[in-house]
């Protein structure tokens, strides 16, 4: 039986991790909130040291989508910084035989490089996010430091924009999908027109969070003192997207505002695959036109 210890767990990726290890069956759970352990504080994980954890699973951080990170540089890296330093320590002090898995994040990538995991150490994150993804950056360094120095294992994986239902709709900015689609979902119930930052012609990619778990828990048991991007098939622009999610709503992709006014981030952000094949083999992901379809029906479903 394989012991988890989960941070992060009440998020979106997190909540979905724990529906599928619990369906696993010869799992044990342990996924406290912040509200019970609040990660900025050093002692908070004292409470779990009875326990010995095979996994741990590093998800919490502090952040949004949109333009959060603009906003609040400062505050992201105190935060993170602290949630990350006081996870790791807790690891090399308590659970030193446990491996540490943690989320990596494309923002750490430099524009205008392959975004292949040896760059991602390499250059200058975009600068508008720049003090989250250097965050992101100090917790690799960190746990390959720790790996170096007293032998401990981890493994890490980063991401393209995760997708999929059951996502937050508490006010909270929402990642470019799912905003491209309550803003098609609404207009295409009668509402006004949608108004999408920047002009459209942005690429990104996106994983359905099913298939970027499966893959996860395919290769965290193989996968030392590493990291490995988790891409989507294919990139696709804004206009692409927002004409996708039109055709599935019936409604005129003609009638979308763009605004160049507004924060795009990175101008092109997707993930090089070639490694993640290596380790895997060719793999299938579920099409963008069924994935897409879900979180319109969620969306709606909450209206």
């Amino acid at each position: 039986m394989s012991k988890y210890f989960i941070t992060g767990g009440s998020g979106f990726l997190g909540r979905h991790l724990i529906q599928k290890l619990a369906k696993v069956g010869e799992t044990t759970l342990t996924h406290p909130d912040s509200k019970t352990c609040d990660l900025l504080q050093e002692r908070s994980l004292n409470e779990y040291n009875s326990e010995t954890y095979d996994y741990i699973i590093h998800l919490a951080a502090w952040t949004q989508a949109g333009d959060f990170c603009l906003r609040h540089p400062g505050e992201q890296w105190i935060y993170n910084q602290q949630i990350n330093t006081n996870v790791l320590k807790w690891w090399l002090q308590n659970q030193p035989q446990a491996k540490l898995v943690f989320m990596g994040t494309s923002c750490s990538y430099p524009e205008g490089v392959i975004n292949t995991e040896s760059n991602y150490l390499q250059g200058s994150p975009t600068e508008s996010l720049y003090s989250y993804a250097m965050t992101k950056r100090m917790l690799l360094v960190g746990a390959q430091a720790l790996s170096s120095q007293y032998g401990l294992e981890f493994c890490s994986f980063i991401p393209s924009t995760l997708y999929g239902n059951a996502y937050h709709n508490d006010g909270r900015q929402m990642h470019f999908i799912f905003d491209l689609v309550r803003k098609i979902v609404d207009a295409s119930d009668g509402g006004d027109p949608p108004k999408l930052w920047g002009d459209g012609n942005q690429v990104r990619e996106i994983v359905h969070v099913d298939d970027f778990l499966n893959i996860m828990l395919i290769l965290i048991g193989d996968l030392k003192n590493d990291i490995v991007n988790i891409p989507g098939i294919q990139g696709y622009t804004i206009k692409e997207f927002a004409n996708i999610i039109c055709n599935l709503c019936k409604y005129d992709p003609s009638l979308i505002k763009y605004d160049t006014s507004k924060y795009v981030g990175a101008k092109h952000k997707t993930l090089a695959k070639e490694r993640l094949v290596q380790l895997i083999g060719e793999y299938k992901q579920i099409k963008i036109e069924e994935g897409l379809s879900q979180i319109i029906d969620w969306y709606r479903n909450l209206k």
